[in-house]
């Protein structure tokens, strides 16, 4: 059956798709994936797909606009050219803070581009970490969502003494953090931030000369994760560090932020690629997703359960 599968790249994540390639032992497919002069997007399938499972791996990550579309327009292709099935693996999903109506007259957009991806014919979604649950309810195919936090978990679980305790950046962030704190057998603290009154953020629980380990599900302008640093330090904390499933990283000076705060490492995925900045910064390390990928991607393809695979962390 394996002569059956198709994986292909767009162009935001390519690295991460020659990893996954390389743990399934099979060559990434072969598509041109480029522009016209005048930026729009052009995308040929330049191998026979007729009746394969063809999975497309493409992060909706800045630029967000840009990869977004190529994504559209290779599912588009690969309908046209008779593939049996197209699943949609997107690491970062893009728009996925839109996922509410907080204000009048505002866009839901973590709806409209799940509309998107199921009108351009994606039979299957595969994603990481959505900044909320619900999205899955927008979509009108499978969605399979995975939990990028156990990579975080096999990668911390040797190192620890036992006494670090996990903090949840907000209150949005407590479910997460919870389990988290749960398959690594930690305590865990909530910070009390209420924004527009003036108060510096708290932190509830006790973090006096403890590791403090901050989770959150993205950084991106780094804003949530520094600022809960910041109350761990005030709050007497040993030492502060961070594990973030999407390393977006795109807010000004966020790098530098980072390097000149007290936290001392940032671990991160490889969902996002990281900008060369942020790969010269000696506080960020990154952990690969792409053996959960590849053990996905054989599970969907032989028909065999994913949430197992969660059950053993």
């Amino acid at each position: 059956m394996w002569s059956r599968l198709s994986l292909f790249a767009g162009n935001s994540n390519i690295d991460l798709a020659n990893k996954v390639c390389s743990q399934l032992r099979i060559c990434p497919g072969k598509a041109l994936i480029g522009r016209y002069c005048d930026g729009e997007v052009r995308v040929e399938i330049c191998e026979n797909v007729r009746g394969r499972d063809t999975y497309v791996l493409q992060s909706t990550c800045p630029p967000v606009n840009e990869n977004l579309m190529e994504l559209l327009v290779v599912i588009d292709a690969l309908k046209r050219a008779s593939a049996r099935r197209v699943n949609v693996i997107i690491p970062y999903y893009g728009y996925g803070r839109q996922d509410q109506k907080d204000k009048p007259r505002v866009s839901i957009a973590a709806k409209v581009v799940a509309d998107l991806l199921s009108i351009a014919g994606a039979d299957h979604v595969i994603t990481i970490d959505l900044h909320a649950d619900q999205i899955q309810g927008f979509f009108r195919i499978p969605v399979d969502h995975l939990f990028g936090t156990t990579a975080l978990i096999q990668a911390l679980r040797g190192s620890l003494s036992g006494d670090e305790i996990v903090v949840a950046p907000d209150a949005g962030g407590a479910e997460r953090a919870r389990f988290f704190a749960q398959r690594l057998r930690l305590d865990l603290a909530l910070t009390d931030y209420r924004e527009g009154n003036g108060n510096d953020p708290k932190i509830v629980g006790n973090v006096k000369d403890r590791k403090v380990i901050i989770l959150d599900d993205m950084i991106d302008t780094g804003e949530t994760v520094l600022r809960t640093a910041h109350a761990a330090s005030a709050a007497l904390a040993g030492s502060v560090e961070v594990c973030v499933v999407h390393p977006v990283l795109s807010g000004p000076r966020v790098v530098e932020r980072i390097e000149e705060s007290v936290i001392e490492r940032l671990l991160v995925t490889d969902t996002v690629p990281l900008s060369q900045k942020a790969r010269n910064c000696a506080k960020i390390e990154v952990v690969s997703i792409a053996p959960m990928l590849a053990e996905v991607i054989k599970r969907v393809h032989f028909e065999e359960s994913i949430s197992s695979i969660f059950k053993e962390y």
